[in-house]
């Protein structure tokens, strides 16, 4: 049996994270793989009550820090209820968003100093660091419509797809500095093209993880 891996995908509003997040595991069972897919905020029941919290756009004004807490709370529910019993059996996960979407999302972007960010990923995610976290890159502008145009299928635009442009763009910058900063776990891949062509060279990556096991 093929050792637990720990997949994670990234990227702003818009980039076809959840696309290519299901398109994977699809990829993995038809391999073979016990692979299972969750996501932040989210992914157990505790944590997915927080995330409605979180993502409601008629919240309460709060600030980052308070944003980031309830983040870190819901994802220590998660690695405690699903990620880490699932590791634990030999199972691959595959998360859309975990903590480098807090590193960006609430300090790169939002201005929280990054050494409360790194304390809390000390207390709690480490050591559970994915193996492989695949960034998906796309022009805010691009990402913005698009989400735009899920929201007028699913409902109103979440909390974050209302922040304005300069927050977006900043939210780009500090995913691409991520995988300049860790480049051997963090893929920058290109997601203005098809998703078959994102899946495919996705696929090229995840294989060379597998065939390390």
């Amino acid at each position: 049996m093929a050792a637990a891996r720990f997949i994670t995908f990234e990227g702003g509003e818009g980039s076809g994270k959840s696309t290519q997040a299901s398109l994977l595991l699809e990829r993995l069972r038809a391999e073979g793989i016990d692979a299972l897919i969750t996501r932040e905020p989210g992914g157990s029941a505790f944590a997915e009550q927080i995330r409605a919290l979180l993502l409601d756009a008629a919240s309460a004004a709060h600030g980052v820090m308070a944003e980031t807490l309830l983040f870190y709370a819901a994802r220590a529910d998660h690695l405690d209820t699903l990620i880490r019993p699932a590791l634990a059996a030999g199972r691959w996960v595959v998360c859309d968003r975990f903590s480098d979407s807090t590193l960006v999302y609430q300090s790169m972007a939002g201005g929280l100093a990054r050494d409360v960010v790194d304390a809390l990923e000390r207390m709690i995610v480490a050591p559970t660091i994915p193996d492989l976290t695949l960034v998906l890159d796309l022009p805010p502008e691009i990402g913005l419509q698009r989400a735009a145009e899920r929201g007028q299928i699913a409902g109103t635009p979440d909390a974050f797809e209302m922040r304005d442009l300069a927050y977006h763009r900043r939210l780009r910058e500090g995913f691409t500095a991520l995988t300049r900063t860790q480049p051997r776990r963090c893929l920058l891949i290109d997601a203005t093209r098809a998703r078959e062509v994102i899946a495919a060279e996705i696929w090229s990556h995840v294989r060379t993880l597998k065939g390390a096991c």
